[in-house]
């Protein structure tokens, strides 16, 4: 009897704890696979795959002669990374130009656009009437479909019939000619108002959400030792944002180095050469003159410069972050 006992006892310890099976798995693990699997299969679908097919077409002479069958497109190597790079050359020359234009570009923009959230923000931080109905309107740039905002702004930019020069020169009375501001020089301080318009309500919406976190405690101890507010947001508003504002310069700056819909629904398919933004120019590069290997490499080598810059940044960011 007691054997019996002992060996029913033994079997009871051997099988599996409640919920689990005999591999030790609990009931329902494939759950999390499930949910996240389409998620997983869009991003493969819609990401992961274009970037590896235009990595492959990088290496291609993928013209307009094997555009109806890839497979036929002889193999070129790092040729068309050669050309994209030979600052000598017609094509790498207008890549150099290009990018500088569109670093100028990106570093107005941002910072532009940052100024102004902060300010807005800080303005907005304490509590006053009206202050929801300001928080709404600011935001009003970037809750509009972006299309319909850039193409507002092209009709207020135009040379005879436009809102600007309407109200610059008929209501102001200014002297002069009317300016074009979609050709020409002006071309590149257009497309740099109208995307900071779209920019900094993003930024002020992070940084208001981000102020929100700073206890007013700490202000109003601040205040009681003598402290102005400038000392307040340089000593105590920065500081505390800082991780707000690592995660939003660098969002900031790969969504206005890689902008395409401003220039493209700003100037058509012609962009002037004082707004030739890069991603406008590698779709140039690649629709108007066929050869889709050449622009596949330039998007390939900007790429890579957005992922070196990214990284350099967190990076310098993360050793800041551990030496304070």
């Amino acid at each position: 009897m007691s054997a019996t006992t002992t060996t029913r006892k033994s079997g009871a310890s051997a099988k599996a704890p409640r919920g689990e099976n005999r591999k030790g798995r609990r009931a329902g693990w494939w759950l999390p696979y499930a949910l996240l699997a389409p998620a997983v299969i869009f991003e493969l679908v819609i990401h992961v795959i274009p970037m590896v097919t235009g990595i492959w077409m990088s290496f291609l002479k993928l013209t307009k002669m094997f555009i109806s069958n890839w497979g036929n497109a002889p193999v070129t190597g790092l040729k068309n990374y050669q050309i994209a790079l030979d600052f000598n050359s017609a094509v790498g020359s207008g890549l150099l130009k290009s990018f500088l234009i569109t670093a100028a570009f990106t570093i107005l923009v941002v910072g532009i656009s940052w100024g102004l959230g902060m300010a807005a923000a800080v303005a907005l931080q304490k509590s006053f009437f009206g202050r929801g109905f300001f928080r709404t309107l600011f935001l009003i740039p970037y809750a509009l479909p972006m299309y319909a905002g850039v193409i507002a702004w092209k009709f207020m930019l135009q040379k005879d019939n436009g809102a600007i020069n309407h109200f610059f020169f008929d209501n102001l009375g200014l002297p002069g000619d009317r300016p074009f501001w979609l050709i020409g020089n002006n071309a590149f301080w257009a497309v740099v108002i109208v995307a900071i318009w779209r920019m900094w309500p993003f930024a002020f919406l992070m940084l208001m959400a981000g102020l929100q976190s700073i206890p007013n405690d700490v202000y109003e101890a601040s205040a009681v030792d003598g402290a102005k507010p400038l000392r307040q947001w340089s000593a105590i508003t920065l500081p505390m944002l800082r991780p707000v504002n690592m995660v939003l310069l660098l969002v900031m700056f790969l969504w206005t180095f890689n902008d395409f819909n401003t220039p493209f629904v700003l100037f058509g398919g012609s962009n002037p050469p004082a707004g030739d933004l890069i991603s406008f120019h590698i779709y140039n590069a690649s629709f108007l003159t066929w050869n889709f290997g050449s622009g596949a490499a330039m998007s390939v080598l900007l790429l890579l410069f957005l992922l070196v810059v990214s990284g350099i940044y967190l990076l310098i960011m993360n050793r800041r972050k551990d030496r304070a």
